[in-house]
């Protein structure tokens, strides 16, 4: 992630003992992303990502930590949070609040193949229903009331072309809103940014989920869309890869079959889940926040995927 927050061997080394993690041996920033600044923590008893929250509260934070205890003591793959004496696993860093989560197995897999899509889409239905008991609730904080509100402060950035498709999509996604099926959606907590580059793979082995730290209660098909936006699509171009779709989409649905509302709605979580993306990646880009490794995405990649939702939808 983007280093905003610069952690000292000697911060980080006092963590780590007092987490009963083992002596310090090397810290390395971590590139890529743009909301949180995560460090890989090597000790003399293993491997660990320490993160300093830049944008999350000490009043936010237990919903994701505590989830991925939650997913982790199911048997799902997901960095179970290192906890202190005192049984804390929020912990503080100059100021800012900060976890210690044991490093996964593997590397991700940027160039998946129908195996891959298949495994995820067989493990997030998994992860829907390990969630489905878990008694803490906070929303989707990147839905859509922050669509609402963040769409007129990147409109003045865009040409007219975009600030129309901008304002007509956010439009339709508030009417499905509104509507029954949408209502009747299976909800629960979701991770609401499961990219190829949160998932570990050994060969095609799924090793782990991470960084949870988009998760909210929403539609779980919102998350399978978020899914199928990234894995199933060809990045160059933008267009639906239908092999890998329908690989992760009977995977998925051979452990938890979607009801008729999901199958009815999949196409506009597919434009929901590109335009959430689109919107974030032109507030990144417009109005970036100083970080020393920032590197913000390029924002058209999802308006070329939600045009081609629009024009071309998917269905079951």
């Amino acid at each position: 992630m983007a280093v905003f927050t610069e952690v000292t061997e000697t911060q980080a080394n006092d963590l780590m003992q007092s987490l009963n993690l083992g002596q310090l041996c090397a810290l390395r920033g971590i590139e890529g992303g743009i909301e949180n600044t995560n460090y890989f923590a090597t000790t003399d008893q293993g491997e660990y990502v320490l993160t300093v929250f830049e944008r999350l509260t000490h009043e936010q934070l237990p919903f994701y930590l505590f989830l991925m205890k939650h997913l982790a003591g199911r048997g799902i793959p997901v960095p179970d949070p290192a906890a202190n004496r005192d049984g804390d696993v929020l912990h503080t860093l100059s100021g800012k609040p900060a976890a210690v989560v044991n490093k996964l197995a593997g590397k991700s897999q940027l160039r998946p193949q129908t195996a891959h899509c298949a495994a995820v889409g067989d493990m997030l239905a998994r992860m829907h229903l390990a969630g489905s008991d878990y008694n803490r609730n906070q929303p989707n904080l990147r839905g859509l009331p922050w669509w609402n509100v963040t769409v007129p402060v990147v409109l003045p950035h865009l040409d007219e072309a975009q600030a129309s498709l901008l304002r007509s999509e956010l439009a339709y996604q508030n009417h499905i809103a509104q509507g029954a099926a949408y209502a009747a959606l299976p909800r629960g907590p979701v991770h609401a940014d499961l990219f190829r580059d949160n998932v570990m793979f050994d060969g095609e082995q799924l090793t782990g989920f991470f960084d949870f730290y988009f998760a909210g209660v929403d539609a779980w098909l919102f998350d399978l869309a978020v899914c199928l936006n990234d894995w199933c699509i060809d990045l160059p171009s933008g267009r639906h890869d239908p092999d890998r779709a329908l690989a992760m989409l009977h995977s998925y649905m051979a452990v938890r079959p979607l009801s008729a509302a999901e199958r009815e709605l999949l196409p506009a979580m597919l434009r929901a889940g590109a335009l959430r993306f689109w919107i974030s990646r032109l507030w990144d880009f417009f109005l970036p926040r100083e970080a020393s490794m920032l590197k913000p995405h390029d924002p058209t990649h999802f308006e070329r995927v939600l045009r081609g939702r629009i024009d071309q939808p998917v269905t079951l």
